[in-house]
């Protein structure tokens, strides 16, 4: 039987998560319940752009008969109290990153589905990307050998019509800045890659150009608990915005993605085996030009994982390793302050 879905938050995320699931529909995967969100504007607009039901209460959703997964994609300091109104009712959850304000609240969220036996994943889809696959199945197959030296550079611009919306890069509103916020996909998928972080110094700060309460401009030195030492470099300053970058250094290879693109070098001097094409990546003033395909991916897996009845592999606990190291990056950042 296709699993019900149903959306709570109907905002600027809503595209690629319908995209996908049309997609997952025609295919027999999913069935759409419909939307849900407190604004009549956002319900009807959603209606007539995808065609499926909105609901003007939550509880008339969340009671919809075939409902499985709910998707929650409404802003960060909403997915704790919504997540709980869902698990008490018995749906699985699908939770756009981040998962909460905080890594503690996160945690709550985690464990309160886990307690209930229902599945939850995070929108972390840049694991989830063709390039990204290779490239971690590369480094468990030992291609690279050690990992020695590993850095993201997330350097994006965001203009000043998305800061214009309510609340846009307030601490109120999105619990934090560029780390949280943008770079958050990258630096999940360098952790995803390199495993934990054991030692972080960091420094962040809010550039001149708009009026947020949180940081546009980040660093931080990183060293792994396999040894290897990494770097961060995160910002929305960077006109007109640049595809985000990861590179890892092993003691047999070398690995450069470049948002879709991916660069394995051998130590053997031969020239390297290039997957995947070009892209912009996230990096422009437009947040949502990109490709749904990862969405999809994502969501298929969190599919398989409710059907086979296992944790998913983007599971909400898997989520908070990055969570955490963005809040360390910013209390070491502000004990140097």
């Amino acid at each position: 039987m296709p699993i019900g879905v149903g959306l709570v938050g109907l905002g600027m995320a809503i595209a690629p998560h319908m995209l996908s699931l049309r997609e997952l529909e025609r295919a027999g995967r999913v069935r759409i319940i419909g939307g849900h969100a407190p604004s009549p504007a956002r319900r009807e607009a959603f209606t007539a752009r995808w065609g499926a039901p909105a609901f003007a209460e939550l509880a008339a959703l969340l009671e919809a008969p075939g409902l499985d997964l709910v998707f929650v994609l409404s802003p960060p300091g909403t997915h704790l109290p919504l997540a709980q109104e869902a698990i008490a009712r018995g749906k699985h959850l699908l939770v756009e990153k981040p998962l909460e304000l905080t890594a503690e609240r996160g945690e709550a969220l985690a464990a309160a589905a886990e307690a209930a036996g229902l599945r939850c994943g995070v929108c972390l889809q840049h694991r989830f990307r063709p390039a990204a696959l290779r490239l971690k199945a590369a480094l468990d197959s030992g291609r690279l050998g050690t990992p020695l030296s590993a850095s993201a550079s997330i350097r994006w611009w965001r203009d000043d019509a998305y800061f214009a919306q309510p609340g846009r890069g307030s601490m109120a509103r999105d619990g934090g800045g560029v780390l949280l916020t943008q770079a958050i996909h990258t630096i999940d998928l360098l952790l995803h890659l390199m495993g934990p972080v054991r030692d972080v110094a960091g420094f962040a700060a809010t550039s001149p150009l708009r009026k947020i309460d949180t940081e546009d401009i980040a660093a931080a030195a990183l060293r792994f608990e396999n040894g290897a030492i990494g770097v961060l470099d995160a910002t929305t300053v960077a006109r007109p915005g640049f595809p985000e970058r990861i590179e890892i250094a092993g003691s047999r290879g070398s690995a450069v993605l470049v948002a879709h693109r991916l660069e394995l070098h051998g130590a053997d001097g031969a020239p390297p085996e290039v997957f995947g094409e070009e892209g912009s990546g996230g990096g422009g003033a437009d947040p949502m030009a990109f490709d749904h395909g990862p969405h999809r991916a994502l969501i298929t897996e969190v599919l398989d994982a409710i059907e086979e009845g296992r944790e998913p592999a983007n599971s909400a606990r898997s989520a908070l390793a990055v969570q955490r190291l963005i809040e360390a990056v910013l209390a070491d950042s502000s004990r140097r302050a």
